[in-house]
């Protein structure tokens, strides 16, 4: 269950470091703070084939990341797993490579080793086989039991797939584990075709050893019927039944701990998925799920974002019926972001705390809260455009349509690295489009700055960049669907032309680059 987190997410920087909030000053911080993680021989040189070759050569699995300097959850996998002494002493046995989404290629690497959002950590044997997808959503010391248990299978993911499908013969309790804890929510996820997820998540659940790994897989699976797309199976299920198991899961403190990511990740969705709305059995839920939350979000020993998840877990609850929070839960809310929020010194930490801190407000109601908290955070995060973008959103709730434009375009500005910005511009496009659609002039010279940037960016059209073009390009063509904005649209149309004009009949881009615009 992704976090908007969505679901969550600088790039494998050789530290993460504990800097004082007010020493950041919009800059990353510096490779000596922390001296740990130095330790770490990541390969940063974007020569992905050197690296797997290096792999064959020592007989060592390579572990890939991909993520961005603005991402949250990049930023909190920082901060909670890769600064540790242990996963730095587990690197030994892999070759660490450390690929961000704005240096050259990147793209086109992800292409190809199916990695979209940010951020993927793929563990693959020296022959180029995935041995499994890490989950980005755990506490670290489950994401080290899974990292271990990773490094020491003799299957791939693929293999006991095949396995457990037919039965489980012959698995362990650690092959089911990894089964459980593999990356389903990942889109660009290959284990299973997009439409089976939710029948296989399920199956895998009936299949599986009672225990911890079987509860997993069933709230995965449910989770996964209760956020189905258009195109996806969804069998027949007992929401009667399902909805004890939900129960039994949750009031156990041990099971809700371990299955902490999902818990608060899903909670309103399944909640709404398997009861109705006012109905006993939702009250039921509701208040059983709710004393879980507040265990979490009490707990020390879970890190302060996802403290701040259960905290947003409760919010999106108490909406479910009530269409918004009542007074004593807005006050817990605002008490709870303080104080974590004050306790936040790490660079890396902050920038995923914040986040989620600012959502939570947001979604409480308490958009001014929110506001404040964000505009502070501008003078001290090394990627402020990111937090520019969650204030375009809150003056998009207000209904101030002015505000929230501008705050979009100063995002973009301040946006920086090639694929970022071309992900901030087709944003700000897409945003601008909605909140002032009458304003051509405008949009048309926001759109020319995104294709100034394409023409700029070497194999600007794969994963990321092309999802973001062609998202803005979709908007672009509704915007235009009448042809009341044909001159604006001719103009960028035709920009868009010289830039696949340029590129070689033969490169793949061509076609997808003719494609973000039709014909009009």
């Amino acid at each position: 269950m992704k976090k908007t987190t969505s679901l969550i997410t600088t790039l494998l920087a050789a530290a993460v470091f504990a800097l004082p909030a007010h020493a950041i000053d919009n800059k990353a911080p510096s490779a000596s703070a922390h001296a740990g993680q130095a330790g770490i021989d990541w390969r940063k040189d974007n020569n992905v084939e050197a690296a797997f070759a290096q792999a064959k050569a020592s007989n060592k699995p390579l572990f890939l990341y991909w993520g961005a300097v603005w991402c949250p959850p990049c930023n909190q996998v920082k901060a909670t797993i890769f600064n540790r002494q242990e996963f730095i002493d587990k690197s030994r046995h892999f070759i660490p490579v450390y690929l961000d989404g704005d240096t050259p290629g990147a793209q086109k690497f992800a292409a190809q080793f199916k990695v979209r959002g940010y951020p993927t950590m793929i563990l693959f044997k020296p022959d180029g086989t995935e041995i499994t997808r890490l989950p980005g959503e755990v506490d670290s010391e489950r994401y080290l039991q899974v990292l271990t248990l990773a490094l020491n299978t003799t299957l791939s993911v693929q293999d006991t797939l095949k396995v457990a499908m037919s039965g489980g013969k012959g698995l362990k309790d650690e092959d089911w584990s990894l089964l459980a804890d593999y990356s389903w929510d990942d889109p660009e996820q290959k284990l299973v075709a997009s439409k089976d997820l939710v029948v296989s998540l399920l199956k895998l659940a009936e299949l599986s050893p009672s225990g911890l790994h079987a509860t997993r897989l069933h709230l995965r699976g449910i989770y996964a019927a209760a956020t189905a797309k258009p195109g996806q199976t969804v069998p027949a299920i007992d929401k009667a039944q399902a909805t004890e198991k939900v129960l039994k899961a949750i009031s156990d403190v041990k099971v809700a701990r371990d299955n902490m990511d999902l818990l608060t990740g899903g909670a309103a969705e399944v909640t709404e998925f398997l009861t109705v709305a006012k109905s006993e059995p939702r009250g039921k839920l509701v208040r059983a799920w709710n004393a879980a939350l507040i265990k979490l979000a009490d707990d020390a020993t879970i890190s302060k974002t996802d403290r701040l998840g259960a905290v947003g877990a409760q919010v999106a609850l108490a909406k479910l019926d009530n269409g918004k929070p009542e007074a004593a839960l807005q006050k817990d809310v605002q008490k709870r972001v303080a104080v974590i929020e004050q306790a936040t010194t790490d660079a890396y930490e902050r920038q995923s705390v914040v986040n989620a801190a600012a959502h939570a407000l947001g979604d409480a109601g308490l958009l001014d809260d929110s506001d404040t908290l964000l505009k502070a955070e501008l003078k001290r995060s090394h990627s402020p455009y990111y937090f520019m973008s969650t204030l375009g959103s809150n003056a998009k709730k207000r209904g101030d349509k002015s505000a929230a434009a501008n705050w979009y375009e100063q995002a973009y500005n301040a946006s920086k690295g090639p694929a970022t910005r071309l992900q901030w511009g087709s944003s700000y496009v897409s945003n601008l489009v909605d909140l002032a659609p009458q304003e051509d002039a405008r949009i048309e010279k926001a759109v020319q700055s995104v294709f100034e940037e394409v023409a700029k960016v070497d194999n600007a059209f794969y994963e990321r960049n092309r999802a973001y073009l062609e998202k803005m390009g979709k908007k672009l063509n509704e915007w235009n669907k009448e042809g009341k904005h044909q001159p604006s649209y001719q103009k960028v149309r035709a920009q868009l032309d010289g830039i696949c004009g340029k590129l070689p009949a033969s490169d793949p881009q061509k076609a997808v680059c003719q494609g973000v615009l039709t014909k009009s």
